[in-house]
């Protein structure tokens, strides 16, 4: 099954990726197993994380094939080349960057940009990404949304991140986006596997 095939499927059950923010090696499989047992099957490693690359190995080889692993923070070429050989099958972006985008799609990973913008949404989609990460959502909110997506091709597919919180991801998921991104909401460095495993329970009831 493709990445692309895989990430459908497991926004469908669940519409979330899981920004882990922080994660260290030594706790990466313990809360990516977490994830995975409470159905939230798309999992990011942001690249201004302790040895990321390790993570995002860890997290590939100790998961199931259906879980999709990538990176976050993804803002050169050379990120994009260090996130294929480390196993990683996305490559988010805060920003738009033609170069990384098409050497992402050259290396088989799935672009995820960020776009604030009509511009920089459709500068993305012409490069060949079809995900765009809307960011950062709290400041655009659902009118702006709604006024993109009225012009946005209809395979271009939105995830909305910044400042959503757990109790948000309904409401902004019936706007008709694909999934959203949560970052600090879910996890930070600080918080304990328990607390983390709460949280999970807290999203996923909505889709029980």
């Amino acid at each position: 099954m493709t990445i692309e095939a895989r990430l459908t499927s497991n926004f469908a059950k669940v519409p979330v990726v899981a920004i882990l923010r922080g994660i260290t090696p030594e706790s990466a499989l313990e809360f990516g197993q977490a994830l995975v047992a409470g159905g939230i099957n798309v999992i990011e490693v942001p690249l201004n994380s302790p040895e990321p690359f390790t993570s995002i190995e860890i997290l590939r080889k100790g998961l199931s094939p259906d879980v999709v692993v990538g990176a976050g923070t993804v803002l050169s070429v050379s990120d994009v080349e260090a996130v294929a050989q480390a196993g990683g099958e996305i490559a988010v972006s805060p920003n738009c960057n033609e170069k990384v985008i098409k050497r992402a799609i050259e290396l088989g990973l799935v672009p995820m940009p960020g776009a604030a913008t009509v511009s920089e949404s459709l500068t993305a989609y012409d490069c060949g990404a079809r995900y765009i990460k809307l960011f950062p959502y709290s400041l655009l909110g659902a009118g702006y949304l709604s006024a993109l997506k009225s012009v946005a091709p209809k395979d271009m597919k939105f995830i909305p991140v910044g400042g959503i919180s757990l109790d948000d991801i309904a409401a902004v998921i019936k706007l008709g986006v694909s999934a959203v991104g949560l970052g600090n909401s879910l996890f930070d460095a600080t918080v304990s596997i328990d607390d983390f495993k709460k949280r999970i329970s807290k999203i996923t009831a909505q889709y029980s």
